[in-house]
């Protein structure tokens, strides 16, 4: 199940990077749960023709992470995000409520940069 959730994030980020064809296969295998069977089927390529293309576009979309990391800096920045919320419900004075969310924002802000 994780390497579907990791497919999907690197599809969210980089999808649009791919061309046409390989974004049609590569969201029927991983959106539409569609078998490498039922994929050649429909687009008249062959089992492993398939396979190879959505091996091909992961690698491709896991290289623009190792790049870019906006994957890692979204999930870092989301814990931040978190961690803020919870900041806000257990702080008890203002000062120290003050002193927490400008800490995180600072983390938030080099994260960014």
């Amino acid at each position: 199940m994780e390497k579907i959730v990791e497919q999907g994030l690197l599809y969210d980020f980089y999808g649009e990077l791919l061309t046409d064809h390989q974004k049609q296969i590569y969201e029927a295998a991983v959106y539409e749960d569609m078998s490498l069977t039922e994929i050649a089927d429909e687009y008249g390529i062959s089992k492993q023709g398939v396979s190879d293309l959505i091996k091909r576009c992961t690698g491709t979309l896991q290289k623009y992470e190792d790049k870019l990391h906006m994957i890692r800096r979204f999930e870092a920045i989301k814990a931040d995000a978190e961690e803020l919320l919870s900041i806000s419900r257990r702080c008890t004075s203002e000062q120290e409520l003050r002193e927490q969310t400008m800490r995180l924002s600072e983390k938030i802000i080099e994260e960014l940069t």
